[in-house]
């Protein structure tokens, strides 16, 4: 789907104020805690970020929609310039409240919106899918060199795969948002990847969901070995269409 762009996770409805009770059922059914046995204080404390979390997941859908323009900038005007676009296609996601408490519960962070703000980087995120290996840095290039974007840290794991054969380069970036009341930065996670890189993480992600993490010994083997296929496949088409259409418009001035 050359252009497009998806949503890869709905965003979750904020609770309302005014039935704690219901919106504490709720999140203690997302995140496995046993809400009714917490002391009254921090019940209620999470009652609270539940009513404030509307305000938090507007605010990073902004941050997702600047993203998302600049990259179908970046698409049309190559489209336009070079009868060439290095995006296949743009995604983006955004944490649920259920996701957002489950991960402040992991790291051990205090039932505070503030504090996940400086904390927890990934609430808002988007891939970027792109042809082929060159693209992935050429975008990425382009993107972080935008004066208004704050690149955050990087991890290549084009260039240093994980040990279980994940490929993709991963930035945090901050991005301005332009309220009535002024300009926020908000912290986006950016994974660029190929289409290759794509598929054997989206296949991935579905076998450690069947076996809820565990993954067995053989099939974790033949997981490393379709990794080293795809990557085997992503070279074989690039060098392909190099030699078909050259290595592509030059896209920098």
């Amino acid at each position: 789907m050359t252009g497009g762009s998806a949503r890869l996770e709905n965003m979750d409805d904020s609770p309302k104020p005014s039935a704690p009770s219901t919106d504490l059922e709720r999140l203690g059914a997302g995140t496995g805690m046993d809400l009714s046995t917490m002391p009254p204080g921090l019940a209620q404390r999470l009652a609270t970020i539940g009513a404030d979390f509307r305000q938090l997941s507007l605010e990073y859908e902004f941050a997702l929609r600047e993203v998302e323009t600049k990259m179908h900038i970046l698409q049309d005007e190559f489209l336009h310039l070079h009868d060439y676009n290095p995006i296949e296609h743009v995604s983006t996601r955004l944490k649920t409240l259920d996701s957002l408490v489950a991960k402040a519960n992991r790291r051990e962070l205090p039932m505070d919106l503030d504090i996940w703000r400086r904390e927890i980087l990934d609430i808002a995120g988007t891939r970027v899918t792109c042809s082929f290996r060159r693209d992935v840095y050429r975008v990425f290039d382009l993107f972080t060199e935008r004066q208004d974007v704050e690149v955050i840290s990087v991890k290549d794991y084009i260039a240093q795969p994980k040990a279980n054969g994940y490929s993709s380069l991963h930035a945090t970036v901050r991005v301005p948002v332009y309220l009535s009341t002024g300009v926020i930065l908000i912290p986006v996670e950016i994974q660029f990847r190929t289409i290759a890189m794509d598929f054997w993480a989206s296949l991935d992600h579905k076998i450690k969901y069947k076996y809820d993490g565990e993954v067995p010994a053989d099939v974790a083997d033949e997981l490393q070995e379709a990794a080293q296929a795809a990557d085997d496949l992503d070279r074989r088409m690039e060098n392909l269409h190099d030699r078909v259409h050259g290595s592509g418009p030059t896209l920098f001035v």
